[in-house]
């Protein structure tokens, strides 16, 4: 059995014994892979089983970029119009220019230049690149995540945080119009996403804080659940065998029911400063996978080679002993983790391959 097949048994939890692992570095911490390796390419050094196709979204601006005002050097534009300006110190954080921020009818937001699904040519090319992996035995996953998220992420980023939240309760004609345009283009993403017959589709929309969820069950089902739902079902319906994989960081367990139900398989990043792993295990396991566990807030800044060690192997051993575990930090790894530590995770976790 090769890796991939040995990858998605466990995912579907058909069977126990093999444990992928991932992880994903930040610039200053790939320029440390470098030094100590002499090369860039830590996935195929440290054996890490799933490799991503891109499918973008053509841009529909022009490039008149004046509704996100005075921009740094720093500064770039998405295909949908939203302005990121990166850290300086090579963390993946960034400061957003929301270019939606000032609408306050829906006709503004129906004039905005959203961008389109992906083109023809962009799904060929996709297509024949996922082939090709699928061909040397890797998992292939394509992340439907416009400006990572698929339907609250885009919208906020879009609006502003504060300014959607209102939204919902106080200007409803507004967040239909955005919820229903972002909706309408990222369920078409996943049709031509899933027309590649990709191993997994990769959702995310951050609904949690540290302490809850930032809206109500009630708002969650009105709002974002119909959008993810359709979503899913437009490309389980042209391929039924692929799993979806959803990110949503934050303590946002009190939603996972709902997740299930729609149809998420797999979900990341089971945060341990937000919610313990072995209860979403103990209680989700039979119908959900579990990717992440170990915590980059905690463990993997602050904590000792040792301790990263020890809490790696005893993640896989109470959590993937009969499959659904695929182990990883809980984000990108910053710049202050400790190199030490990261090797420590690879050595832990590559003994359950």
């Amino acid at each position: 059995m090769g890796i991939r097949e040995r990858f998605l048994s466990a995912m579907r939890r058909k069977s126990g014994g093999y444990i992928p692992k991932d992880i994903s570095l930040t610039p200053p911490q790939l320029d440390r892979f470098e030094a100590f390796y002499g090369h860039r390419d830590y996935a195929s050094e440290w054996r890490i089983p799933v490799r991503s196709v891109s499918l973008p979204f053509p841009k529909t601006h022009d490039g008149n970029l004046g509704w996100l005002g005075s921009i740094s050097a720093r500064t770039t534009v998405d295909s949908w119009g939203i302005g990121h300006e990166k850290a300086r110190d090579g963390s993946h954080f960034e400061r957003l220019i929301h270019p939606l921020a000032s609408a306050e009818r829906e006709d503004q937001v129906r004039a905005y230049p959203f961008p389109l699904p992906a083109d023809d040519q962009s799904v060929h090319s996709a297509k024949e690149a996922v082939k090709a992996l699928q061909g040397n035995d890797f998992v292939v996953t394509i992340a439907v995540s416009p400006v990572g998220g698929t339907i609250f992420w885009p919208a906020y980023k879009l609006r502003g945080m504060e300014n959607l939240l209102c939204d919902m309760i106080d200007n409803e004609p507004l967040a239909t119009e955005l919820f229903n345009r972002v909706t309408a283009i990222c369920t078409e993403q996943a049709r031509l996403a899933a027309s590649c017959e990709p191993d997994l589709i990769h959702l995310a929309d951050d609904l949690g804080t540290q302490l809850s969820t930032y809206m109500s069950p009630e708002l969650f089902r009105r709002w974002i659940k119909p959008g993810l739902a359709a979503v899913i079902r437009s490309a389980k319906t042209v391929h039924p065998a692929v799993l979806i994989s959803f990110h949503s960081d934050g303590a946002m367990q009190s939603f996972i029911p709902d997740l299930i139900e729609i149809g998420v398989d797999i979900l990341n990043p089971i945060q341990p400063e937000c919610m313990e792993p072995s209860d979403i295990k103990n209680h989700y396991g039979d119908v959900l996978s579990l990717y992440g566990c170990i915590g980059t807030q905690t463990t993997m800044p602050f904590g000792t080679p040792d301790e990263v060690r020890r809490l790696t192997f005893q993640c896989c051993d109470k959590l993937g002993s009969n499959g659904g575990l695929w182990i990883a930090p809980t984000h990108v790894i910053e710049p202050e983790v400790p190199w030490e530590n990261i090797l420590a995770f690879i050595e832990a976790a590559s003994q359950f391959e």
